[in-house]
């Protein structure tokens, strides 16, 4: 198997690869020391049986090696880009260059309207699919060392070529479907650089916390901002500048000083000194004057805060399961257990009652909550009964 260590030899091949209708990608990265993924390798294959021509891995650790011509590639609105489960492949690159690849396909998301269940996994695509079998031993080496191992390379390619077989089945099974219109609409998230932009500001939401009082989430709210913007402007994890259990304790214990600050229990040593130490005293003093007006509020999760209605919630929960099984699609890409209680609670704002969702579902879901549709059994089937 051929890997891409310049920029020219990358130029050709993205040339190549341009004139076919669609090209697989996959990644290996390394996040463990790092706030944004560091990228170790990129797979790419077009259509074709020859794996040693088609299907190539490029080295973006490679000494002088720009990624500028896959980026075309990925600019290039007439080459489908094939990913499965694109949202942290697409991430790095939306971070990287700005750039997210159109038109996408994400095999994952065709999955899981096709009939596979809520767990579409690379690995049971390709058995079910491509038949074949995966060679796992090197999914959690180190990436980044060179030279890779014969295996690592094996694994890596593996992860594009099998995906032109079950991309080109799962293509077929959409067109024939007519569902080419719901894979695109949950793409739609993925295409929206929103979706890869972490705000500070809101790092806060988050945090998982027992206690609602504004004074406490507004102290939350600005030890969670310095901590994300600390942790991007160094580009390490934010575990780095000090634990979710730390932000809790000095939530609540509110340090004034240095001394206050050292006889936190949670603290890494690192935090309790330097720029980190001054960044907590700050957030801490800034939260305690927050008016109380511009205190963040939480909604109270529950059903008691909902007043759900139980009985239509679990008809709902029967109507979901029934609609998903005549269909294929799996039951948490249509709605959730908390989508359903907000609709047996009388809300309908939910995306179950919206675009393709309200076809296999939200529709009937409405009409069974206004006491038009009932639910009965007929053998081992669910029948839905017009009343």
């Amino acid at each position: 198997m051929k890997t891409i260590t310049t920029t020219e030899a990358l130029a050709e091949y993205c040339r190549r690869a341009a004139e076919f209708p669609y090209v697989t990608v996959d990644t290996e990265f390394l996040r463990e020391r790092t706030y944004y993924s560091k990228l170790c390798l990129v797979q790419l294959a077009v259509a074709g049986d020859d794996d040693a021509e088609d299907a190539v891995l490029v080295d973006p650790l490679a000494e002088g090696l720009s990624l500028e011509p896959l980026y075309e590639l990925f600019r290039d609105q007439g080459v489908v880009k094939v990913f499965h489960a694109a949202r942290q492949d697409l991430e790095i690159f939306y971070v990287d260059a700005g750039v997210i690849p159109e038109p996408l396909f994400d095999t994952q998301v065709a999955a899981m309207v096709c009939g596979f269940g809520d767990q579409a996994g690379y690995e049971t695509l390709v058995r079910k699919i491509a038949k074949a079998q995966l060679d796992k031993s090197s999914r959690f080496t180190d990436w980044s060392r060179r030279p890779l191992t014969d295996a690592q390379k094996k694994y890596a390619i593996g992860d594009v070529t099998h995906l032109r077989v079950i991309y080109e089945y799962l293509k077929a099974e959409l067109e024939q479907s007519g569902r080419h219109k719901w894979v695109r609409e949950e793409l739609s998230a993925l295409t929206d650089p929103a979706t890869y932009v972490v705000d500070p500001d809101e790092a806060w939401k988050r945090v998982k916390t027992r206690t609602h009082s504004g004074r406490f989430l507004a102290i939350v709210r600005e030890l969670a901002r310095f901590r994300e913007g600390y942790a991007q402007a160094r580009n390490i994890p934010r575990s780095r500048v000090f634990k979710d259990d730390a932000l809790m304790e000095l939530a609540s214990t509110k340090p004034k000083d240095m001394s206050e600050l050292s006889r936190s229990r949670l603290l890494l040593r690192e935090a309790r000194k330097g720029e980190i130490a001054e960044g907590i005293l700050k957030a801490v003093r800034i939260g305690q004057e927050v008016a109380p007006e511009d205190m963040p509020k939480v909604d109270k999760p529950g059903r008691d805060k909902l007043q759900v209605n139980p009985a239509l919630a679990d008809l709902l929960r029967v109507l979901l399961k029934a609609r998903c099984e005549q269909t294929g699609v799996a039951q948490k890409l249509i709605a959730s257990a908390a989508d359903l209680d907000v609709l047996a609670a009388g809300k309908r704002d939910v995306p179950a009652l919206k675009g393709w969702r309200a076809e296999v579902f939200g529709k009937d879901a409405l009409r069974l909550c206004e006491g038009h549709l009932a639910l009965g059994v007929q053998g081992q089937n669910v029948k839905v009964i017009e009343i």
